[in-house]
């Protein structure tokens, strides 16, 4: 046995995690793609179609902590199969549903099992890899997630052009159940972190500056998906309604968004979390600003999508790096809170989504207001920015040599 060959047991565990991520952001992201097909089969109009998403990203947000705390001392291969299998079964229970209610009902238990596996998943590759290999799994399991915005998502919305958007629900179920006998084979059992009871993990909201960051990652990505679940209706007149042509679209966005999450960390590490943030923000609000234009063509489209999908998604790593820069102690929390918050923000786009189409303004346009929803969010970023650098200088004039003797000439006097 060649001393490699750990190591690949190790990366051959780790891609099996990530199949269970790349159908679980497939489901999460291929909705959007598929909503006119849904809302014909089922007799609702899009923006009402619109709410399966809202439902399935606020149960994940809601439960994932949940689930966190209450199943802290469940076997942690028990739980991601079993997380799994709920997903596959809900997808099944999707892609037959035979109203809109009971479509909802499934995503929502879809949820419960994206809700399960995600968070399981994480502390899974951190307890089998070590410090020294971190890193490299975590670059793993999370290009599964990657992977989902470049191909998952675009591939079930081919699926949909060809058979129906049943189709690509059971695609999403068949990805699932790969993914479960991968797991039940190639995993071993998982050592079971430390119980966090529910109040511990509410505790950064706390911090001012943690709850403001968190608040702009809401912010932000409900703008940002303001305009994705309503992609296939923005784009309507470059793609002309032709699915293979929309599914080319969104997989230009995600491997644009696969760019853009690779290359934030170093920029990040280069220039800091500010300039990144902002520099990504501001770019994504001025392309949307200009779709009611760039939507009117292919070659247009096209160009606005990479540029979204790549600042878009290169706005996560900078909000996790202040996270953890607030408070290193808190980091995990502050993170799975972030998971929480981002979730939050995208089952809200819908809902705002469709009100501004109902009463405000037409399909077209819909970028205009999605652009001054991350405007706001870039402004509540930059108010946790200035909270940070207040404390932070505060915390370094009070810790100097010349802090410290001031106090003692005073006691002398």
């Amino acid at each position: 046995m060649t001393p490699t060959d750990p190591h690949k047991r190790l990366n051959l565990r780790f891609i099996a995690l990530a199949i269970g991520m790349f159908a679980i952001g497939t489901d999460s992201f291929v909705v959007a793609g598929i909503l006119p097909s849904v809302a014909e089969d089922l007799h609702v109009d899009v923006p009402t179609s619109a709410e399966l998403i809202t439902a399935y990203a606020l149960a994940y947000a809601i439960l994932s902590p949940v689930i966190a705390s209450v199943a802290g001392r469940a076997s942690r291969k028990a739980l991601l199969i079993g997380g799994l299998a709920v997903f596959v079964a809900a997808n099944i229970g999707t892609g037959l549903a035979p109203t809109f209610q009971t479509a909802i009902a499934f995503r929502v238990v879809a949820a419960l099992g994206g809700a399960m596996f995600t968070p399981t998943a994480a502390g899974a590759v951190v307890a089998l890899a070590g410090p020294e290999k971190r890193a490299t799994a975590l670059s793993i399991l999370f290009g599964g997630l990657s992977a989902a915005t470049a191909l998952g998502s675009p591939i079930g919305t081919a699926i949909s052009g060809i058979t129906d958007w049943r189709g690509t629900m059971m695609f999403v179920a068949a990805v699932g159940a790969l993914a479960t006998v991968a797991v039940l084979i190639g995993l071993p059992a998982v050592p079971r972190p430390p119980a966090v009871p529910f109040k511990q993990r509410l505790s950064p909201l706390t911090d001012a500056r943690i709850t403001l960051t968190l608040l702009l990652l809401l912010i932000a990505y409900s703008g940002l998906f303001v305009l994705y679940t309503y992609v296939s209706q923005v784009f309507r007149p470059a793609t002309g309604g032709d699915g293979t042509t929309l599914a080319w679209l969104l997989f230009a966005w995600g491997a644009a968004a696969v760019v853009g999450n690779l290359f934030a960390g170093r920029l990040t590490d280069a220039f800091g979390n500010r300039i990144v943030i902002n520099t990504a923000g501001v770019t994504a609000v001025l392309v949307f600003l200009t779709t009611p234009w760039s939507s009117r063509h292919l070659v247009s489209a096209f160009i606005a999508v990479v540029i979204w999908g790549a600042c878009g998604w290169a706005m996560l790593v900078p909000i996790q790096h202040r996270l953890v820069g607030v408070n290193p102690a808190a980091s995990q929390l502050s993170i799975s809170l972030s998971s929480s918050a981002n979730y939050i923000g995208v089952s809200l786009a819908p809902i705002v989504g469709g009100v501004l189409l109902d009463d405000m303004v037409p399909v077209n346009h819909l970028g205009v207001p999605a652009a001054a929803i991350v405007a706001t969010g870039l402004l509540i970023g930059e108010l946790s920015h200035r909270l940070t650098a207040r404390q932070a200088k505060a915390a370094a004039v009070a810790t100097s040599p010349g802090a410290t003797a001031t106090p003692s000439l005073a006691n002398r006097r």
